[in-house]
């Protein structure tokens, strides 16, 4: 009761800020590029962190998300019902991604580590083609034409509904299969575990959430081009999600918040920011593997039952 009336009041004061006067534009704009990035964080972690294996290609379901939602809203529904729409096109969006997902969730029943790294990142690689190569969606010119529909509200929104799936579901029957995944595959088999029902349950639900923030991402900049999928974005959510921590959601949320707006900051040094993801990256493998919060989790994540 506690966490939806925290919830609640979230998602309010979202409502009142972005309405008013208090923040101005571009705070609300960096905010909401946070937020986007917690929602990617989380659900890659549920992959590379909880379950133990390790996706490259996070990216391409992002695409799909984002490529999807936007052309609901500007060929498919009348542009006149895009705020009404919004909720239902970010959901189909995530759910098309979702399919992704379960294509790649089967190569993972044969490989892992950089088997399955490989194959990720050939998804990426795929999907970024296949978009660059389709005018009806602007080929490698990108597309453009949607409304802003993103709003500081409805990224709080979707950030919660992350995190409250992603919590339950790890603390249910489900997640405790997931971790037996991550510890000893084979073990798990030998206990009864379904591995290949939890793999696809976690990369769906992973791809799903990929895909809503995509379709955030999109009507926020209100133009997409394959380019903004690339494993440069893949490499950014897989700094967010090993600053963090893996096998935490705290970790999550503090990895793509600290992430997104130390490159903020560093916006002035133009590419060179852009160097100093992968950097970060191989420090933190050398110092601090397991992030900042490695597999701890914050006491109000955990449900009541888990506190003891």
């Amino acid at each position: 009761m506690k966490l939806f009336l925290l919830s609640l009041a979230l998602i309010l004061l979202a409502w009142i800020l972005s309405a008013g006067t208090l923040l101005n534009l571009y705070i609300q704009q960096v905010l909401m590029y946070v937020g986007i990035n917690i929602i990617l964080t989380l659900s890659l972690n549920l992959v590379n962190g909880y379950m133990g294996e390790f996706s490259v290609g996070h990216a391409g379901f992002m695409a799909i998300g984002a490529y999807v939602a936007s052309l609901l809203t500007v060929a498919v529904f009348p542009t006149a019902w895009g705020p009404l729409i919004f909720p239902l096109v970010l959901v189909i969006g995530g759910l098309a991604a979702a399919l992704a997902g379960l294509v790649i969730a089967f190569p993972s029943f044969r490989t892992r580590g950089d088997y399955l790294a490989i194959v990720t990142l050939a998804f990426n690689m795929i999907v970024k083609s296949v978009l660059e190569n389709i005018d009806a969606v602007g080929g490698p010119r990108g597309y453009l034409g949607m409304a802003r529909l993103t709003d500081l509200t409805w990224v709080v929104f979707w950030v919660l509904i992350t995190l409250l799936v992603l919590r339950n579901f790890i603390y249910s029957n489900f997640g405790r299969g997931v971790l037996a995944i991550r510890e000893d595959e084979l073990a798990a088999n030998l206990v009864g575990v379904n591995t290949p029902r939890l793999k696809i349950y976690a990369f769906c639900l992973s791809a799903f959430f990929a895909g809503v923030a995509g379709g955030l991402y999109a009507h926020l900049l209100q133009f997409i081009n394959p380019r903004s999928f690339s494993i440069l974005k893949s490499t950014d959510m897989l700094v967010m999600v090993y600053l963090g921590g893996v096998g935490s959601l705290t970790g999550s949320v503090l990895g793509a918040a600290l992430y997104t707006l130390l490159m903020e900051v560093l916006r002035p040094l133009e590419l060179w920011r852009w160097v100093l993801g992968p950097l970060l990256l191989v420090l933190l493998m050398i110092f601090r593997p397991t992030g900042i919060m490695g597999l701890k989790e914050s006491k109000w994540i955990r449900p009541a039952a888990e506190q003891g």
